[in-house]
């Protein structure tokens, strides 16, 4: 590998975890603990995930919910498998409907935005492909954490105090009375050191797994979903739980100076990422932090959204090829785009034809780059009575504009944040990463894989590097530990660049790289509770 496992020019952070039977990364360290005692108790990397998963539902439920959506890129046996996990639109909605309705977009709170959720079906699937322990084991700490309760972390406990904050704020009707009693029992968040409870999930968890799944999409908890949307107007329906079925899918790559990049196709926005990294490419770079260099990304990552938000959908209704939209020669042509100063993004012309995130690997050679979401923090603001079951808000990316390729329709699925990525070479693992955050997460991925392959530093010091985030137009933000002369030059090229107002708009990663002799190394976020767990 290009990176030195003890290069950090970042000394004043944490350094890389080394080990050799097991490794889990993740946001919170109760989450990647719950995965590390599957690899204890005999299970492999795929186990281990699927436990990590479950837990974070209920040690950072900030982020992601029984009720959100999963995608999974998953290396064993010597290859690469993908696992979509994302829900539809209900079959009952429509742009008429909305229209009708008096809506002229999709809003972020209530049951309009809500579809199918995906995450448990992904759990079910990947333990069923893939795992070796039983499903009520992978769900034992998650059931464990919901039930006797757990403290609060510091990350963790901020963003629960702002997401009281906003929801006091928006939600106010009688639906969201739920939320409130799950999340805020004592009329308030709770605070950092606090211990929060939930037997309601637990309860939960332990019939998801001891039905594998079906009481969610086919049992008594499809029913209660039922009855909560009709009861308050929404369009989701026990008969849309019933039929939907994750989908196992061909990752997509490009190759990146010797390495393959891969991620999940549409309608996840991976396709951003490669893009981006395409075009860059194509330039030399040999030192990161100079504003030349950022420039560049700032404007690859620009053009590659242009196209990602023109072009990615459901890729049963995509206009466009996505292997056209990675070709050399449509690289070239964005790159040609790119000058000495801002440009304003548009899309090209193809030739036609509130998140969290783990990493897994095990001493067998299987790793695993999974992603979980409610999107927007808490999700819908709903949370199912007697369940906690937390519904996500996916659907607030469909558009009302029937001529667009995301243009919501039954059935379809939406353009989605998540994104798991995955490295190799030369037919090889070296293991998963990803970078949670919304929008931030393609230009979490391109930074974190320049980090490692042009400039060389090991997991920690990729994550612990400054991070910029284009945010719209020429408006760029950026963390304060970049050179002062550094942004004053962006600002000369004709970056709107602001200084950042905290740490979290640029995204949380983990990664777990294996070097050549079967040594496990893995960096987890700074901007988080995160945790490398390892043995």
């Amino acid at each position: 590998m290009m990176f030195d496992p003890f290069f950090n020019p970042y000394p004043t952070r944490r350094m890389c975890i080394y080990a050799k039977n097991g490794m889990v990364a993740t946001s919170q360290p109760l989450a990647a603990q719950a995965g590390l005692r599957m690899l204890m108790q005999g299970g492999n990397a795929i186990d281990a995930a699927v436990a990590t998963a479950a837990a974070l539902t209920v040690v950072e439920p900030t982020s992601n919910g029984i009720g959100g959506d999963a995608f999974t890129l998953v290396w064993t046996g010597g290859r690469l498998f993908g696992l979509n996990a994302s829900g539809p639109a209900p079959q009952a909605i429509s742009i008429e409907a909305l229209r009708r309705a008096g809506f002229d977009e999709i809003p972020k709170y209530g049951w309009i935005p809500v579809t199918v959720p995906g995450a448990p079906a992904a759990w079910v699937e990947l333990s069923r492909k893939f795992g070796r322990l039983p499903l009520v084991e992978l769900l034992r700490p998650a059931m464990e954490y919901a039930e006797r309760g757990y403290p609060l972390t510091p990350v963790l406990g901020d963003d629960w105090a702002r997401a009281f904050r906003l929801y006091s704020k928006h939600l106010r009707g009688d639906e969201f009375k739920s939320w409130f009693e799950t999340f805020a029992p004592n009329g308030r968040p709770p605070r950092i050191g606090e211990i929060w409870r939930s037997p309601d999930h637990a309860e939960t968890l332990q019939a998801i797994a001891e039905t594998k799944g079906e009481a969610f999409y086919r049992g008594e908890l499809a029913e209660r979903i039922d009855r909560f949307s009709r009861r308050y107007g929404g369009y989701l329906r026990k008969e849309d739980l019933a039929a939907f079925r994750p989908e196992w899918v061909e990752p997509i790559h490009i190759r990146y100076r010797g390495y393959d990049v891969w991620e999940i196709p549409p309608n996840g926005q991976g396709l951003v990422a490669l893009l981006a990294l395409n075009i860059l490419k194509g330039f030399e770079f040999s030192v990161r932090d100079t504003a030349d260099t950022i420039h560049k990304q700032i404007e690859a990552i620009k053009l590659a959204f242009a196209d990602g938000k023109r072009f990615i959908a459901d890729a049963r209704r995509m206009s466009v090829r996505v292997e056209d939209l990675l070709s050399d020669g449509y690289a070239e042509e964005r790159r040609r785009l790119i000058g000495k100063t801002a440009l304003e993004p548009v899309p090209g012309r193809p030739p036609q034809g509130g998140t969290v995130y783990l990493a897994a690997a095990d001493g067998e050679g299987n790793m695993v780059s999974y992603i979980q979401s409610n999107y927007m923090g808490f999700g819908s603001g709903l949370v199912v009575p007697g369940t906690g079951i937390a519904l996500h808000n996916r659907g607030h990316n469909f558009t009302l504009d029937p001529l667009h390729e995301n243009a919501l329709e039954p059935g379809k699925r939406p353009y989605h944040t998540i994104i798991p990525g995955f490295l190799t070479k030369d037919g090889a693992p070296i293991g998963p990463f990803g970078v949670m955050g919304g929008f931030m997460q393609p230009q979490g991925h391109v930074q974190v894989v320049m980090n490692t392959v042009d400039f060389g530093l090991n997991p920690q010091a990729a994550l612990d590097a400054p991070r910029w985030r284009w945010v719209e137009g020429k408006t760029v933000e950026i963390e304060h530990s970049v050179m002062p002369h550094v942004v004053d030059e962006l600002g000369r090229m004709g970056h709107d660049v602001r200084w950042a107002s905290g740490s979290g708009g640029f995204g949380r990663g983990q990664i777990i790289w294996r070097t050549v002799d079967g040594v496990l190394v893995g960096g987890t976020e700074p901007r988080a509770d995160g945790q490398v767990a390892a043995w």
